[in-house]
């Protein structure tokens, strides 16, 4: 077919599993993983030009049994190889030890010396490293000293000439830009105005025809884009957006947004309202997306559409529904809240496991991961906010308490799977650090206001393991950590409204509470006439019409009855809690 991406001759395998590892102890053969990405434009270079070479396909079926497997489909192995890929190119020994860890693309002649010299010499190469050992540290968040070693890495890392951080690829970086938004909310100008420079700047990368957002530039000036469009960039870039938009109403901002959103509507959203996991950078083999992506929308669709990922994944969904939330919550609009309800019930429906967890797709040979209950844990407390509906809180808190039962490694964190069934280097713990910034803070935001100690513990078991690592690593680029630290250390702003959920007064009062521009808000919304109260140590008045009360570190409101009134009140308490 002419364009179409070459096929490999190699034979490649789908699962690394034992079997592959007794086939290549049998055969005193080694074992090639090539993890890859079905978005990926090297991964369909390495295929176009490295896997269809003489040479190389040779040594493979001479040497190794090769396995290939999407990194999407797999979260436990893209969480221990992610710093390799995408592609990335594990070589394992017959027993499972590691023997050489490559990442990205590599053309035939490095191949074979690499796979030449593996059979000359199988000894582990310096790109394999032990695991360090991390040791515990005491109960408690970061010390004083580490917190601000750590915050003036994320500061030296700004990049004050074109926005956003580090001086090679860019992207919005979620965690780091959220840490920016920790730091407006106090009070801080220069994080306030950094926000806006590299949201400015991320709107390069952003398709002015379709919508969405391709997955990074490759220079700093954010003009040079990889052309993938990726669920994870579209979610972290939609919610950013949609803060951003509730902090400082710039129409900029809610364009991008919404600009995101019709991209997930019209072309990531399956018909039964699940969302898919990625769209190529590339037409095909003689249309890169540097050609494809310049031309308008009749052109596009008269050669075709780069493929999209179709599979529907629960941790991709969850990612999808807590940006959608965010949105509805800061316009008021309801289609996007009706796009994530949509996908929720579909989830619950297809993927929900026993227990209150969640399978990643419709066949999970080494699941399940962390990544699913965690996406969908976090999407379903968003969900609580934006509807006021207990069931979601209820989902929220068994994901949990899955969470707890099967993540939870015996020292310090979560762990991103149960150990992998092969041997050797698979068959250790993967404790991820951005998956644990995110459980931590997870379970941080179920703990606070519903009073539940369980998950208070276990927002400090995540906790003690991040500050253990960032101990190890002091000088790493750890927003998360940052994160982390101070939602666990602080109390979010927190609005309850008491009125029933029919009642027009109580909607208007929790539309403006959804739309209070702050990093970690809690609402609730009480109907007395037909459920307990969502805090059952505070006791609200029964009064004769709907009211909203506010707390937030230190203080809490009087009842409101004005809409309008929620927002100043809120931040004159805030102030007050900072004096």
């Amino acid at each position: 077919m002419p364009g179409a991406w070459a096929q490999p001759v190699v034979n490649w395998r789908t699962t690394l599993d034992p079997a592959v590892f007794a086939q290549a102890s049998r055969e005193h053969r080694y074992v090639l993983l090539d993890l890859e990405a079905v978005w990926c434009h090297w991964c369909h270079v390495m295929d176009q030009q490295t896997y269809v070479d003489p040479q190389v396909a040779a040594l493979i079926a001479r040497h190794y049994l090769a396995v290939r497997v999407d990194q999407d489909a797999d979260p436990a192995l893209a969480a221990r190889y992610g710093d390799w890929g995408w592609p990335a190119t594990i070589v394992f020994a017959p027993d499972g030890q590691e023997l050489v860890k490559r990442r990205g693309f590599l053309p035939p002649p490095a191949m074979a010396s690499l796979l030449q010299a593996i059979v000359d010499d199988p000894t582990p190469g310096p790109s394999v490293r032990p695991q360090e050992p991390l040791t515990p540290p005491p109960a408690g968040g970061l010390d004083d000293p580490l917190r601000a070693r750590l915050a003036a890495t994320v500061e030296q890392l700004y990049d004050a000439a074109h926005g956003g951080f580090g001086d090679g690829q860019k992207f919005l970086d979620a965690d780091a830009m959220e840490w920016l938004f920790v730091r407006a909310q106090t009070g801080d100008a220069q994080a306030a105005a950094r926000i806006r420079q590299t949201l400015d700047a991320n709107r390069a990368l952003l398709d002015g025809v379709w919508g969405g957002v391709f997955q990074y530039s490759e220079n700093p000036d954010w003009t040079h884009p990889h052309y993938e469009k990726i669920m994870s960039y579209q979610a972290g870039d939609l919610r950013l957006y949609a803060l951003a938009w509730a902090y400082e109403h710039r129409t900029a901002d809610l364009e991008a947004a919404q600009a995101i959103e019709a991209y997930l509507r019209d072309f990531l959203r399956a018909p039964d309202g699940a969302f898919y996991t990625s769209q190529d950078a590339d037409l095909d083999a003689r249309t890169p997306g540097a050609d494809y992506y310049a031309l308008p929308d009749a052109a596009r669709r008269a050669r075709g559409l780069p493929k999209i990922d179709t599979h529907l994944y629960a941790r991709d969904n969850g990612w999808a529904i807590g940006a959608l939330c965010r949105l509805a919550d800061t316009t008021g609009e309801d289609q996007p809240l009706r796009m994530a309800e949509a996908a929720a019930r579909w989830v619950v429906a297809h993927r929900r496991l026993s227990g209150g967890g969640f399978a990643h797709g419709a066949r999970d040979p080494d699941g399940p991961y962390l990544a699913d209950t965690l996406a969908m844990g976090e999407a379903f407390l968003d969900l609580y906010r934006a509807t006021g509906e207990r069931d979601w809180l209820t989902r929220a808190q068994a994901a949990g308490d899955f969470i707890a039962a099967h993540f939870t490694a015996p020292d310090l964190g979560f762990v991103s799977a149960v150990p992998h069934p092969a041997p050797g280097a698979l068959a250790s713990m993967v404790r991820d650090v951005q998956e644990n910034g995110a459980a931590t803070r997870f379970f941080a935001r179920l703990a606070y206001p519903t009073g539940a100690q369980r998950f208070r513990i276990l927002a400090e078991h995540g906790l003690r393991f991040l500050v253990a690592y960032a101990r190890a690593h002091p000088e790493a680029f750890l927003p998360t950590v940052l994160l982390a630290d101070w939602e666990v250390g602080h109390a979010p702003v927190h609005f309850t409204v008491v009125g029933a959920k029919d009642d027009p007064a109580a909607a208007a009062l929790q539309r403006a509470a959804r739309a209070y521009p702050a990093m970690n808000l809690w609402v609730d919304w009480w109907d007395p006439r037909r459920e307990p109260s969502p805090t059952p140590d505070i006791r609200y008045p029964h009064l004769a019409r709907a009211a909203a009360f506010v707390c937030t570190e230190r203080a809490c409101s009087s009842p409101l009855f004005d809409p309008a009134q929620l927002a100043s009140t809120a931040q004159r308490l805030a102030r007050a809690g900072q004096r």
